[in-house]
């Protein structure tokens, strides 16, 4: 897919306990605000069959420089499952410095650990 036709900001969730992609875990996006030194929502997805959250954006729109934050619900998607889970949301921080790249921040998640890299 063309770096132009999809969201500048992407995840994937897969459940390492399960080997699947992680159906159903809602994911938060929001972007630091320097002025006020708060949060500023930015948007929310819902991760697809296949784990990933696509529509965080809009396709082809370019993403302002700056710090952001990735908020996943774990224990939402654990509780539909019915198993318990160490971490009620996994928030991830990242810095975007280069407005037209592509940044995808992949969960590999567990009811009692995770891991995120960024992805490509």
């Amino acid at each position: 897919m063309a770096s132009g036709m999809r969201s500048p900001i992407t995840s994937h969730v897969l459940d390492a306990q399960r080997g699947q992609p992680a159906q159903g875990v809602r994911v938060e996006l929001k972007r630091e605000n320097p002025s006020t030194q708060s949060w500023d929502f930015v948007s929310t997805d819902t991760t697809n069959k296949d784990g990933r959250a696509v529509a965080l954006l809009p396709p082809g729109s370019q993403v302002e420089p700056g710090l952001y934050v990735m908020r996943f619900y774990t224990q939402a998607y654990f509780t539909e499952l019915d198993q318990k889970s160490f971490y009620p949301f996994v928030e991830v921080h990242f810095c975007v410095d280069q407005p037209s790249d592509h940044y995808h921040i992949p969960l590999l998640l567990s009811s009692h650990s995770y891991t995120t890299y960024r992805g490509s």
